[in-house]
């Protein structure tokens, strides 16, 4: 009984040995294939190629190169931008450890101007179906260029695109007519004549089709791309870049430059209320900050200038709602005209200044005409109160004696004699004696 017993037990033992095997080698093969899942970096870049573009393509770089990434994508929907912004944006890139695909996306978007030199820099340029890239003719976003200064920005900026697209193996040739023809190219155009490699649908189909490929590096080194199954992590943005990318919009930059205008003149002209003074300050800081990457026309700004003027005049003179309705009219020019951009994302809509320039110019009126009627009113209160103040004489006045001013008794010296019972005024006040004359 007891050789079963120990019999039993020995068996019952093998069979929580094997157990325990099978699942510690489960638990290895599972792990193995959680490590060996790639992770590719996804970034969107959409709207105006400004500095902080730099930065979050940079952010999505380093988080790239951090967790051993297999691939970033940077989902390219710009109108353009700043020239010096997308070169900056253009050196992460090329010298990013970890390969990069430039992908325009989703459908219905563009690649145009600095966005298309963005698409080129790519180990790898797709583009989604119905989406148009190009347009890459340089503009200077503060006035005319000179025939010479057009000539020599055109050279540097087809050199510099054909040095990107000829290591890449890209036709170079065409897409420097981008830039001095200001040719554009659908996503097929572009991939029959060479400027991109491959055309997807979606990110996933994007990674299947990159499985396997091998790519040239731009430094000539070559690689394998495995993204078949690959996990797709999206790049937060920072608290920091959110806010910056949210203003960079002219017309946010705008609304916030008037909502902090008015916030400061409420503080002004009540001093002491310190929030609207505080947030007014704030507000129109980060407005000048965004408008000052932007090219301003300085006959916008005379005419925002002079609408205030207009305004001031409105409440000084009896025009009849001329003056504010061409403060009115001009704000609303004025703030059209504040950007002159080529480009309509850079520009300020009419929505926007009329929706802005109305309601703005109805509350400066306002607060300005209570601000105008308050210096003119009669000052009620303290001795400048008793000033032409009416009342009566209690004694005969010659010229010492009493009167009865305000529900008070007063002293009194009169600048001509007066009966008792006669109504006096008072002209002047010193201490606690009045100086009256008889009405």
């Amino acid at each position: 009984m007891h050789d079963r017993f120990v019999g039993e037990n020995k068996v019952y033992s093998e069979k929580r040995l094997r157990v325990r095997a099978v699942f510690t080698l489960a638990l290895a093969l599972a792990t193995r294939a959680v490590a060996a899942s790639p992770r590719v970096i996804a970034v969107d870049v959409d709207g105006m190629v400004h500095p902080i573009t730099t930065e979050i393509i940079s952010g999505a770089l380093s988080q790239a190169k951090n967790e051993n990434a297999a691939l970033v994508v940077i989902r390219l929907n710009t109108p353009g931008g700043l020239m010096e912004a997308m070169r900056a944006s253009i050196e992460k890139i090329v010298a990013s450890p970890v390969p990069v695909v430039t992908y325009v996306a989703p459908a219905g978007a563009r690649a145009a101007s600095a966005g298309f030199f963005l698409l080129e820099a790519g180990d790898v340029a797709a583009m989604s179906p119905a989406t148009a890239t190009g347009a890459a003719h340089p503009v200077l976003l503060t006035g005319e260029m000179d025939p010479a200064m057009k000539q020599k920005v055109e050279n540097d900026a087809a050199a510099y695109l054909r040095s990107i697209t000829e290591k890449h193996g890209r036709n170079s040739a065409l897409a420097e007519t981008a830039v001095r023809e200001s040719r554009s190219f659908t996503e097929r155009e572009a991939l029959d004549q060479k400027l991109i490699d491959l055309i997807a649908p979606g990110d996933r189909q994007l990674l299947a089709s990159l499985e396997g490929r091998v790519i040239t590096r731009f430094d000539g080194s070559t690689a394998a791309l495995h993204t078949a199954g690959a996990a797709i992590v999206e790049y937060q943005r920072t608290l920091r870049q959110k806010i910056i990318s949210a203003i960079a919009d002219p017309n946010i930059a705008l609304i916030l430059l008037f909502i902090g205008a008015l916030g400061l003149y409420v503080e002004f002209s009540s001093p002491g209320l310190i929030l609207p003074g505080v947030l007014g300050g704030i507000l129109v800081l980060l407005g000048l900050s965004a408008l000052s990457v932007l090219p301003l026309n300085w006959l916008g700004a005379a005419l925002m200038v002079l609408a205030f003027a207009l305004f001031v005049l409105e409440v000084k003179f009896t025009s009849h709602g001329i003056l504010g309705a061409g403060g009115a009219l001009a704000l609303v020019l004025g703030a059209v005209m504040l950007v002159d951009s080529p480009v309509p994302e850079l520009r300020i809509h009419w929505s926007t200044a009329i929706g802005l320039a109305l309601p703005w110019a109805a509350i400066t009126i306002f607060l300005l005409t209570i601000a105008a009627r308050a210096r003119r009113n009669k000052v009620e209160t303290g001795s400048e109160g008793m000033i032409g103040l009416t009342g009566t004489a209690m004694t005969n006045l010659a010229p010492m004696g009493k009167v009865f001013v305000h529900g008070e008794y007063w002293d009194a010296i009169a600048v001509r004699p007066a009966d008792a019972g006669a109504h006096v005024r008072v002209t002047a006040i010193d201490g606690l004696k009045l100086t009256v004359e008889p009405e």
